[in-house]
């Protein structure tokens, strides 16, 4: 809204409005707005849950070995995120772009879906929240949206690059001369090759854009699903899911930003997709919302995020990705919630295996992989076999697991942000 303003105003040569088309500026701008709302917003959400004694139906210090009770302390917290995140995304960014709408309808949609199983949880007591299938036919809706939408909208074009040619001492990509549509995606480590869905259904003959497209729209509701419930399982400790999220949510930025000037975008031979710098704008909110909820959610809470961050934040993530064409770096940039996603998997299957033969077997001490470093012995259920009970030697405090993992997220998101070279 008041990017419509300023632009408007800057007709009249009003001092300062110009600023307003620089996304630097109004990115900036976003992430303080979000970080100032996400603090001054968050403690009068904590105070009047409190309040109103809505709170967290099941943290005790059955779940925290080292003694720390967390009774009593509200939940739902990721309707500070979602709030901190849209307001400034509404104020800053050009809203009708159709990258931004689908941000917004992804960040409503899933934090609807959140709010709902939470809602269950904490006011009607029923501590299995809302029906798996529910939340998984909620994901795959809003995956299959954002798919069908990026097929159909003749907003969503880019411009690829075509070839190398010397300019000087360096070799310089040179883009179509016209954007249009694409079924093309960022091969990460591999230089001069994008993978293209339509290739991979050339078995449909002239058919096969069709089918490409349709595998597109099915990758689509894979990446969003698969991310959201990997956000979803990693939100166990203090912390954790917001400080994972926000690094994840800088290397997106980056990819936004520079996949949307055609400088960068060939001078680091990648597909330049035009207005995506919306995304920037988006992201940095979100990024600055996330930090600003950390101000009550590190350790020791005062807030709990909910299923309605956490799914939020998963969904948002995977969107994104996906709208940059980057969704192929996701298992790198994603590396832990996808190591949290597979530590669930292994432990069920394998237990229900070795069920079948009449022997209680796992894997880890406790899943989702965090969980495996702070479970005690005297925690582990005393007829079952451990394959790994001596991993680690001993557990640790939540807090330390917490620094751990971003540490883990950070070293990915360099790794990721190097592909951009290394190829």
């Amino acid at each position: 809204m008041l990017y419509y303003l300023f632009r408007f105003l800057e007709q009249f040569n009003i001092p300062g409005s110009h600023l307003w088309s620089y996304i630097s500026f109004r990115a900036i701008l976003a992430l303080i707005f979000s970080l100032g709302i996400s603090a001054w917003f968050g403690e009068r959400f904590i105070k009047w849950m409190k309040r109103h004694k809505i709170f967290e139906t099941e943290r005790d210090a059955a779940i925290d070995p080292f003694g720390v009770e967390k009774k009593n302390v509200p939940s739902m917290g990721g309707i500070i995120i979602i709030v901190a995140t849209l307001v400034p995304v509404l104020l800053l960014g050009r809203i009708r772009n159709i990258y931004l709408i689908l941000m917004v309808a992804t960040t409503l949609w899933l934090g609807f879906l959140g709010f709902l199983d939470d809602y269950i949880k904490i006011f009607k007591r029923d501590k299995a929240g809302l029906k798996g299938k529910y939340k998984i036919v909620g994901q795959l809706s809003i995956g299959f949206i954002v798919g069908l939408t990026l097929w159909l909208s003749p907003d969503v074009v880019m411009r690829e690059n075509v070839a190398a040619q010397p300019q000087g001492t360096e070799m310089v990509i040179k883009h179509e001369p016209v954007a249009h549509k694409s079924l093309k995606t960022t091969i990460p480590f591999v230089k001069h090759n994008n993978l293209s869905y339509s290739e991979l259904m050339a078995f449909a003959g002239k058919y096969k854009v069709a089918a490409g497209w349709v595998l597109f729209v099915l990758m689509t509701i894979v990446v969003v699903t698969a991310v959201s419930n990997g956000a979803n399982l990693n939100d166990g400790m203090d912390g954790m899911c917001a400080g994972n999220s926000a690094i994840v949510g800088v290397v997106l930025g980056i990819f936004a930003y520079v996949s949307s000037h055609i400088g960068y975008a060939s001078y680091f031979d990648i597909m330049y997709i035009p207005h995506t710098e919306e995304l920037v704008v988006f992201l940095s909110a979100f990024v600055g919302a996330l930090v600003g909820f950390l101000w009550y959610n590190a350790y020791p809470a005062q807030v709990f995020m909910g299923d309605t961050g956490s799914l939020t934040i998963g969904g948002v993530l995977g969107v994104c990705a996906v709208l940059v064409h980057k969704e192929l770096l996701l298992p790198i940039l994603c590396g832990i919630f996808f190591v949290e996603s597979l530590s669930v998997i292994i432990q069920t299957q394998w237990f229900k295996l070795q069920k079948r033969k009449g022997r209680r077997v796992r894997v880890f001490r406790a899943t989702p992989i965090h969980d495996n470093f702070r479970k005690l012995d005297s925690q582990l259920d005393a007829t079952s076999v451990y394959l790994l009970k001596g991993w680690p030697h001993r557990p640790f405090h939540e807090a330390k697991i917490t620094i751990r993992f971003w540490i883990v997220t950070i070293i990915l998101a360099a790794l990721t942000i190097i592909t951009l070279k290394i190829r």
